[in-house]
């Protein structure tokens, strides 16, 4: 039987990927080794090796456990109630930026490092990703149903709301003028804007249809 787990066991991991977020955001993947990440934890590397088999270990663990948090703060968010949709969205998009709060470096090696994992781990980790998406594309559609189908423009309106929220992190200040539920709220209704003007277009373009070709097309 294998040795039980200390009481901080969890604990110690935790703070490994902390000191190893920074690592790898500032110093990259490959010039970050597990001394360095020991060293930062103020623990000797075996001891690194105790709770993971290697650096990809560390990697695949700080990216899962980021991801995870994204999802669960967002699907909270998303829990559908008495708001109107417009509401949940940006609720949602709160939720992720308010997530992303001392979480820059665990971003930006999400951004940089998950394609260099083993392809069943980045697979798992891509599923996560995609969970978002689903989950801001279903809140979306809640505002504008019109956009169901929408090939051209449904994929591109939610992913550049994302853009707006992933890429904040590189200008966004919190001593600013404008807070992270502010900027949220903006970005929605960015994207809202560009939805309903398209779904307008849409809908004067198919009204301005003759009649025997709307009939052929319902």
């Amino acid at each position: 039987m294998g040795r039980p787990r200390s009481a901080d066991y969890e604990a110690k991991r935790r703070r490994i990927l902390e000191v190893a977020a920074p690592l790898f955001a500032r110093h990259g993947y490959d010039r970050t080794s597990l001394a360095m990440i020991g060293q930062a934890a103020g623990v000797a590397k075996s001891l690194v090796y105790h709770y993971y088999r290697d650096k990809d270990a560390v990697l695949a663990d700080l990216l899962r456990r980021h991801l995870e948090e994204l999802v669960a703060a967002v699907e909270a968010a998303a829990v559908p109630d008495d708001r109107p949709a417009e509401r949940r969205l940006a609720d949602m998009a709160v939720a992720l930026l308010e997530r992303y709060r001392d979480a820059d470096a665990e971003h930006e090696v999400q951004i940089a490092h998950l394609k260099l994992l083993p392809e069943p781990v980045r697979e798992e980790l891509y599923a996560l990703e995609r969970r978002l998406v689903r989950l801001f594309t279903d809140a979306l559609l809640a505002v504008e149903p019109a956009l169901a189908g929408d090939r051209r423009h449904l994929k591109p309106l939610v992913m550049s709301l994302f853009g707006m929220l992933n890429w904040a992190f590189l200008w966004f200040r919190e001593e600013g003028p404008m807070d992270r539920r502010g900027y949220a709220e903006l970005a929605t209704r960015l994207v809202l804007g560009g939805a309903r003007a398209i779904a307008a277009e849409r809908a004067a373009r198919e009204g301005s249809l003759p009649r025997r070709v709307t009939q052929a097309a319902s």
